[in-house]
Parts: C-alpha cells; sequence; structure tokens
C-alpha cells in the first residue's frame, strides 16, 4: 500500500505567508510539531507518519524556515515566531493542543504554552529551554552597547554575503552529515532533499533565510521567562541528549521553575535526540503523550 505524505498548507501570519504540513486524521486530537533554527517541518515526518494515526498531526515551517516566506526586515525574533505559532492555534482552532518542539522551536512552545496555559494539553521540549544559566552569566560580562553594536555588525555583514551555494544535491548532503554525524544515510539525504532548493544556475541552497542566524541582544529578563515557566499548567516532557552542548535542566537548576516538569536525558545522543535516538524517544513520546 502506497503511504500518502502530508498536504502542504498555508496561513497569512504578520502579512507573511507561512507553510505547513497537515498529515489528515481531523477528527484526532491535534498535535503540533516544531522544528529548530535552520530547520523544516519534513523533518519531523519520521515522528508524523509514526502518530497519524491517532493524532492531527501540523508541521509548521517556522518564518524564514522551509517553503515559509523570509521576513522582509530581516528581524527574527521570538516574539513573531510565539505570534505565528498563536495564529495557527487559533485560525485552525486547534486548542487544548499538545505541542512537540526542538531547539527554537520547543523555546517557542515553553514560551507560548506560559502565555495561554489553557490552550495546551501537554508539552514536550527537546533541548527548548535556550542559553544555560553559566552562558547568560558570560553574556552579562559584556555591555549592553557593545552587544547592540555587534549585533548591527553582523547583520550589515549578513547584508554583504549571498547565500551559500553548493555544486551538487551531494555536497550538501555531505554538509548535513557534517552537521550531525548521528544521522543515517537515509535520513541525511531526506533532510537534505526538503532543505535545499535549486538555484537558476543548478547548484544548490539551502531553504532558509541567512539572517535567522542574527539574534538581537534585547529579549525578556530571565525572571520574567522563568514566570512563564511557572505558569505552565501541563504535564511537560524536557529532552536531551547527553552528547549535546546543551544544558541538562535537573543539573543546572531550571527544571526547579517548572510545576509540572520532568526531564529525561539520552545517552548517545547530541542536539537533535529524536532523530539520534528515534526508537527510544518516540517510545518515550508515545507513553508520554
Amino acid at each position: 500500500m502506497t503511504i500518502i505524505g502530508p498536504t502542504s498548507q498555508s496561513l497569512i501570519s504578520q502579512r507573511s505567508r507561512l507553510h505547513y504540513a497537515d498529515w489528515g486524521n481531523r477528527d484526532a486530537p491535534p498535535l503540533i510539531l516544531l522544528h529548530g533554527t535552520r530547520d523544516h517541518c519534513r523533518s519531523w515526518d519520521w515522528t508524523a507518519e509514526a502518530l497519524r494515526d491517532n493524532w492531527h498531526v501540523i508541521c509548521p515551517d517556522l518564518r524564514g524556515h522551509g517553503d515559509s516566506a523570509w521576513d522582509d526586515t530581516g528581524n527574527y525574533n521570538l516574539m513573531s515566531f510565539i505570534y505565528d505559532l498563536a495564529q495557527l492555534v487559533d485560525q485552525l482552532n486547534l486548542a487544548p493542543v499538545t505541542i512537540v518542539g526542538h531547539s527554537l522551536g520547543g523555546n517557542i512552545a515553553l514560551r507560548y504554552t506560559g502565555l495561554y496555559p489553557e490552550k495546551v494539553r501537554k508539552l514536550v521540549a527537546i533541548e527548548g529551554l535556550g542559553p544555560s544559566p553559566k552562558m547568560l552569566e558570560e553574556r552579562k560580562e559584556t555591555p549592553f552597547d557593545a552587544r547592540w553594536r555587534e549585533w548591527i555588525d553582523e547583520k550589515r555583514k549578513a547584508a554583504a554575503r549571498l547565500p551559500r551555494r553548493y555544486d551538487s544535491f551531494e555536497a550538501a548532503l555531505k554538509r548535513m552529515h557534517d552537521e550531525n554525524s548521528y544521522l543515517s544515510d537515509e535520513q541525511a539525504r531526506h533532510l537534505t532533499l526538503h532543505a535545499v532548493m535549486q538555484n537558476e544556475d543548478g547548484t544548490y541552497s539551502w531553504k532558509f533565510d541567512p539572517y535567522v542566524r542574527l539574534w538581537g541582544p534585547l529579549d525578556i529578563r530571565q525572571k520574567e521567562l522563568q514566570t512563564l515557566w511557572n505558569r505552565i499548567d501541563c504535564p511537560t516532557r524536557l529532552i536531551y541528549g547527553a552528547d549535546s552542548w546543551a544544558s541538562n535542566p535537573e543539573e543546572d537548576g531550571r527544571l526547579q521553575h517548572f510545576r509540572h516538569a520532568s526531564a529525561t536525558v539520552y545517552e548517545r545522543a547530541g542536539h537533535w535526540v529524536h532523530h539520534d535516538r528515534f526508537d527510544a524517544f518516540l517510545e518515550e513520546l508515545n507513553r508520554f503523550l
């Protein structure tokens, strides 16, 4: 039997057309899967295929990523992403919804749930808490005005750079493998296939806007963020890879700011736990959901 993939849908948020993959089964409970920075919605395909029989799975492309529009200003901040998620939930009438987010997607989901705790049924964040307390302390050593000047300089440099072009699909595939050595050949090829577009001259470039790499130096204060975490009223699972750069919230103290959260650490996994240890991740996800 041929397995039919998702349909491509879109919505308008902040005057931008945003794309999402809809895996059907609309009478089932809604489940949103949110990808991370420089990623795309089709990176969730394995998870979506495994869950589609019991869930109405929706995988958005964040603005500036995948097949969603790039922001004309090149300014990407968390509040814009949170607004886009709020639009998706409200326009499709998904609440109460279950959300699984990775990295940036996890950060967005956690903040959204803190703002609207009544709209989220359960929440899973894979390395989605953002910079560790140690990293934040190190940033404080740089004066505020210097951080702003650095951001302006980096954005000016980005404006002068052309998107990276690869001579062949295989060259882009190698870059994908270099980014995460845990990926199987099948995983890397699938992720690359949906991550690149072919240019008119035959070369390949990533779909994401290069400006998504540039995060402005202004964000809410840590106490405000911790207040949002504390407002989350649904069961929450925080997942981490033992070989990742990210800090374990159970060890660095951030878990204490949640009322209903638990943490899981996966051995032999880096930042992309849902790829690196897919079978174990899916087993835990099914139990938790």
